[in-house]
């Protein structure tokens, strides 16, 4: 019986220090020599400063920004809360919040279908890419309040747009933050 229990001491001992400490930091420091601005967190500044994140979405509001999807992460896009808010397509609080953000935006391009991504959330809340439609939707607001050509700006999303990962996994998307922060380097905000 005391052997036995000795083998099990030293099995987790022996088991901690090589699954606890010795894997974690040998990965990171893979991670870290191999990969090491998707490690970080693939982070993006400018001018010296931390604007964002690539992976993480944020909250765009102002005219002359391409705005993100919605967020239900914390109170928006709150990357400590991430989820979505699990309410059932028939609860009222989220036909009363999808409803007034059609109307907002159907008061924006009035006649122009409204891509789904724009008034729904994405399982995390912090979905950094809108659909290509949803970009192309916005392109009149953003060009007007830029004083920008529409063209123009199509142009820039369509540089912007990434397509498919390996040619069929995942959808066609723009990057909000990316997009928005080579506007202001290429048109600053009025």
């Amino acid at each position: 019986m005391k052997k036995n229990l000795l083998i099990a001491v030293w099995f987790t001992l022996v088991t901690t220090v090589m699954f606890g400490l010795i894997y974690p930091l040998g990965i990171t420091a893979l991670a870290q020599l191999c990969f090491h601005d998707r490690a970080d967190g693939q982070l993006i500044s400018k001018n010296g400063k931390l604007v964002g994140s690539r992976i993480i979405g944020q909250a765009f509001t102002g005219p002359a920004y391409f705005h993100s999807r919605p967020s239900n992460a914390g109170t928006g896009y709150d990357s400590t809360s991430s989820g979505g808010s699990n309410l059932a397509p028939t609860n009222k609080n989220l036909l009363e919040r999808v409803k007034g953000d059609v109307q907002k935006l159907q008061a924006e391009n009035p006649n122009t279908p409204i891509p789904v991504d724009l008034v729904t959330a994405s399982g995390s809340g912090l979905d950094p890419d809108i659909s290509p439609a949803a970009a192309e939707f916005q392109i009149p607001r953003v060009a007007h309040s830029r004083g920008m050509k529409e063209e123009d700006v199509r142009a820039l999303v369509e540089r912007h747009t990434k397509g498919r990962d390996l040619g069929f996994l995942g959808e066609p998307r723009v990057n909000v933050l990316e997009l928005n922060l080579d506007l202001d380097s290429l048109h600053p905000a009025r």
